[in-house]
């Protein structure tokens, strides 16, 4: 019998399903400061991810490595691909979300709300419809460490909504500490929604909430899990509709009920995953100062993250 691997923590027995003892936690890259944003570009097999202090999205592939992949990139934070295959990123520094079109020119999708500036835009996904939604904390206004502090604008700490014709961003939810990772359910009629207010305040519980989507009305409906090791920051959905996501000791993983099911566990804080890879069952995880990888037995719920429209 093969013995379960260090880096994997069984919780219950359905994880088993979901991982594999001959996969390996692998290194593929390090000596940053802050990694964040992860996002899968199938079409040209790379992995796109966010180096926030100096201000570089990188980008990584199979046989050729490391390579900048925008430099000055004004302390961007999350990334998303839309329906369309186009990369949708946060951007701290900025305090914006754009997206990157076919030839490489940039679009502001939203930079202010009620003639006032965003806080510091964190994390993004999209909707199938085109929509983006995004979380607005302060973490990029706060210090100069990874934006340029400021006092903030806005009276709340909204999660936003971008209709899919674009226009003015939307709050759809205003009572977050500090709203941090977004992912959805595969049929997108649940919005999980990460609080990450722990980080400066340990007051707050560090937990992820769970909404019921209705076009572009949610319905709270209570906390869906609260982690026992860090705090949560960015999640994805698999396809079978558990929720991995990042915390203090690894990534961990939920059932669609909340039940923990398992930890992959790293050797470093983890901010971000997704999933990708040739076969889309492959988990990329930005994990403090390290890139890391892993081989997971299911694919993520996004389709458009395996290849482009």
């Amino acid at each position: 019998m093969i013995r379960t691997p260090e880096h994997l923590e069984i919780h219950d027995g359905r994880f088993r399903s979901l991982v594999h003892p001959m996969g390996k936690l692998e290194q593929l890259c390090t000596g940053f400061t802050w990694t964040e944003g992860p996002v899968w570009f199938g079409d040209r097999n790379a992995l796109i991810f966010s180096e926030i202090p100096s201000q570089t999205l990188y980008q990584w592939t199979e046989g050729q490595g490391l390579s900048v992949y925008r430099a000055q990139s004004q302390f961007n934070n999350g990334n998303t691909r839309d329906p369309w295959g186009r990369l949708v990123g946060c951007r701290h520094g900025a305090r914006d979300v754009v997206r990157t079109e076919y030839d490489g020119s940039l679009t502001v999708l939203a930079a202010e709300h009620d003639g006032k500036r965003l806080n510091s835009p964190n994390d993004v996904v999209a909707s199938s419809d085109g929509a983006v939604w995004f979380t607005d904390p302060t973490y990029g206004i706060i210090s100069n460490f990874e934006g340029n502090r400021a006092e903030p604008e806005q009276p709340a700490r909204h999660v936003f909504r971008i209709p899919p014709e674009g226009g003015t961003p939307v709050p759809v939810i205003s009572d977050f500490a500090q709203p941090n990772g977004l992912c959805f359910s595969p049929d997108e009629s649940i919005l999980y929604v990460a609080e990450s207010g722990s980080s400066h305040d340990d007051t707050v519980p560090p937990v992820i909430r769970k909404y019921a989507v209705d076009g572009d009305a949610l319905t709270p409906l209570g906390d869906f899990a609260t982690l026992d090791c860090g705090l949560p920051d960015g999640m994805r959905c698999d396809a079978l509709g558990n929720l991995w996501s990042s915390a203090g000791d690894g990534v961990h993983c939920f059932a669609p009920d909340g039940t923990l099911l398992g930890k992959i566990l790293v050797p470093e804080v983890v901010a971000n995953l997704c999933f990708g890879g040739p076969d889309g069952q492959r988990m990329y995880i930005t994990a403090t100062s390290s890139v890391y990888r892993v081989f997971v037995d299911v694919k993520g719920a996004e389709p458009w993250t395996r290849s482009g429209r």
